[in-house]
């Protein structure tokens, strides 16, 4: 969250909205970009509401953090909570005004959307409960499969 927040402020203090800096060629560069939606600006016309259900979810992950039993499933709260955080600061604080604060946006995956640090934690945190979700069912199955062969 703290490391967002300051790639953030350095994307404020040196990116501008009409020239992008190519990383990888046409693939990924810095350009700044001011976002009242979510991903690809869905949304766009409900930032209060998008504030909301992100205020909600913060409170959610943090409970969650609590309860959570395995490290795996700490790290995946740990990183949404993060990214959702992040991006609440600046619905929470960031122009045009509180609670409708547009998020700053700033490393542009080719001409698809401009993300942030915070949007990149969320994407690995989703993909990483994903895997240990998908993982612990199928040990669940394994695990019916030997206790169904030795009931036989």
């Amino acid at each position: 969250m703290l490391i967002d927040q300051g790639t953030k402020a350095l994307a404020l203090a040196r990116l501008s909205q009409q020239n992008r800096i190519p990383l990888f060629g046409d693939w990924l560069g810095l350009q700044l970009a001011f976002n009242p939606g979510t991903v690809m600006s869905l949304g766009s016309g409900s930032t209060w509401l998008l504030t909301l259900v992100a205020a909600a979810a913060s409170v959610a992950l943090l409970i969650a953090a609590t309860r959570a039993r395995a490290a795996g499933w700490a790290v995946v709260i740990g990183l949404l909570l993060g990214g959702a955080v992040g991006n609440l600061l600046d619905r929470l604080l960031a122009p045009p005004g509180f609670g409708v604060g547009h998020v700053t946006d700033f490393l542009a995956y080719g001409n698809l959307f401009i993300g942030n640090l915070a949007d990149v934690l969320i994407g690995v945190g989703v993909g990483l409960g994903l895997l240990l979700y998908l993982l612990g069912a199928q040990r669940s199955r394994d695990g019916e499969r030997r206790g169904a062969a030795v009931d036989a």
